[in-house]
């Protein structure tokens, strides 16, 4: 039995590879989409649990690791950018602001049969961010696949005016202390 991790995230690889652990990387199957109604909380618990069954399908004697990743303002969702403006929209929108980065974590386990689900906030306070700074962390960073155009571990710390969470991992894509933990409950240990 082997440990999957089902995400196509660079991000998430490196984090998994902290842990010193052999894994495969697998690519889930179906669309990242957000249901009528359905609060950022559900929503990122959800897709990832849908990622780790959908990679189940294909290799159910397997350890699966699924996780979503939002962030959250004002309950609006701000997802992954894709491009230099909707970036530069999502910065000037979390400007002076409090944003809760929501890290959905789900591992499902065939032997025994066993599924844990987690959701991991982390709160970032953004400085005020001028349009030229904005601008210019863009063009350094790109950061256009990252929930809400930020990227903590690189240069997007120098917009942070404070952060607050139990996990500082969970703000870059994967908890890894919560996945220590459900790790462990099935008997797998990293030390």
């Amino acid at each position: 039995m082997g440990l999957i991790l089902a995400s196509t995230s660079v991000y998430r690889r490196q984090l998994l590879e902290r842990l010193c652990l052999p894994f495969d990387v697998v690519a889930p199957k179906g669309e990242e989409s957000v249901l009528p109604g359905e609060p950022p909380y559900a929503m990122v618990q959800r897709l990832a649990e849908e990622k780790a069954r959908s990679v189940t399908l294909d290799y159910p004697d397997a350890v699966v690791i699924g996780s979503d990743q939002v962030a959250v303002i004002d309950g609006e969702v701000l997802g992954k950018p894709g491009s230099f403006v909707n970036a530069a929209k999502q910065l000037r929108l979390v400007s002076g602001r409090e944003v809760a980065f929501l890290n959905g974590l789900c591992l499902l386990s065939p032997q025994p049969p066993v599924r844990q689900i987690a959701v991991v906030e982390f709160r970032v306070v953004f400085r005020t961010l001028t349009d030229a700074r904005i601008h210019r962390y863009l063009e350094l960073e790109q950061p256009f696949d990252c929930a809400g155009a930020f990227k903590s571990e690189t240069l997007g710390i120098v917009l942070v005016e404070r952060m607050e969470g139990e996990d500082p991992t969970a703000l870059m894509g994967l908890p890894l202390i919560a996945l220590t933990g459900m790790l462990e409950r099935i008997g797998i240990s990293a030390v």
